[in-house]
């Protein structure tokens, strides 16, 4: 156990499903706990990606990112980005999805989004840092209501596809 254990545990946080294609067309997505905005001016929001899973290879190709709010009528979708590797499988071939800005794949049925240019990274331990500044953004307002959004303890039974 962590000195943060205790603390970690009393928290609730939203989960987010982050989505990436690179320069090649691969193109990937996990279900992320760890994400924040940081910045109020200039708007910048950070998701942290562990460095075992698929997606942060990709991410670190790509000049974009897609970060998805879900509803918890949404679990199949969570259970996907968070109990499947890409190493395995195409996650996004079994969803419906758009191309955003900069061919990035936003998620159909999620209540919101937004894609965010990848300003920089770092490193975090064994996730890494990437700071996004937001060129997209969809729907608005939130077309769910907020006590109805995904959180840790609903998914926190799923097996990830990776350890941390």
């Amino acid at each position: 156990m962590s000195g943060l254990d205790a603390f970690t545990e009393a928290l609730d946080p939203p989960m987010y499903v982050v989505t990436a294609v690179a320069a090649d067309g691969e193109r990937a997505g996990c279900l992320v706990g760890f994400a924040s905005q940081c910045s109020i001016h200039p708007a910048r929001f950070t998701v942290w990606l562990s460095r075992k899973n698929h997606t942060y290879g990709v991410a670190c190709r790509s000049s974009h990112l897609a970060v998805h709010v879900l509803s918890r009528a949404r679990m199949e979708t969570a259970r996907l980005f968070g109990e499947e590797t890409g190493d395995e499988i195409d996650k996004l071939a079994r969803v419906a999805w758009t191309p955003g800005h900069g061919g990035v794949p936003v998620l159909s049925d999620a209540c919101a989004w937004f894609v965010g240019r990848v300003e920089t990274r770092w490193d975090g331990g064994d996730h890494v840092g990437f700071l996004l500044a937001p060129v997209a953004e969809g729907p608005a307002p939130l077309a769910a209501d907020r006590t109805d959004l995904l959180s840790l303890s609903d998914v926190s039974h799923f097996s990830p596809g990776h350890p941390a």
